[in-house]
């Protein structure tokens, strides 16, 4: 989770400051604001903490080979968000997408905090782009997820500032 914790640290850093209409300022047609990609990380952990609960219910182990989470970070490899994580159009403040983050983070946090490491090891889900991941991979994968989403909020916030607000 240390790695998660940076990344959201970073990730709020990068949006402080920023207005509601930055934050929802189209820069490009067809291309996500800032608030559609914070609402993405949102409904991205609230997702993964929900599938993540279902499968630790579940008493079977069903282990797999560790993969490179860590490349998400990477760009130059685009990915489809799949549907279920695809943000609405709706205008949102910075003060609303934070609550929410904040309060799919402690869901995750509250949903692995009593769990042996053996057990978030031993278990795993499906990953769209990944395959097969065990828990504490799809945890990890969030914070570089995370990573990987601030750059393209960077990018974003570079086209805003030909913008006068």
């Amino acid at each position: 989770m240390n790695n998660n914790i940076k990344a959201r640290e970073a990730l709020l850093k990068s949006v402080s400051g920023l207005s509601d209409e930055q934050l929802n300022k189209e820069v490009e047609e067809g291309k996500w604001t800032i608030a559609q990609v914070l609402e993405h990380l949102y409904l991205l952990e609230v997702d993964a903490t929900r599938v993540i609960q279902e499968t630790l219910l579940n008493n079977e182990n069903n282990p797999t080979k560790s993969k490179p989470v860590h490349l998400a970070v990477d760009r130059s490899h685009k990915v489809k968000a799949i549907e279920e994580w695809v943000p609405s159009n709706a205008y949102q403040t910075l003060e609303n997408l934070k609550q929410k983050l904040t309060n799919s983070r402690d869901a995750l946090v509250k949903s692995i905090q009593e769990v042996s490491e053996e057990d978030l090891d031993q278990k795993s889900l499906p990953h769209p782009a990944f395959g097969s991941l065990s828990i504490n991979q799809w945890v990890s994968f969030i914070g570089y997820h995370e990573q990987r989403h601030i750059g393209q909020i960077e990018e974003i916030k570079e086209a805003l500032e030909s913008y006068n607000f």
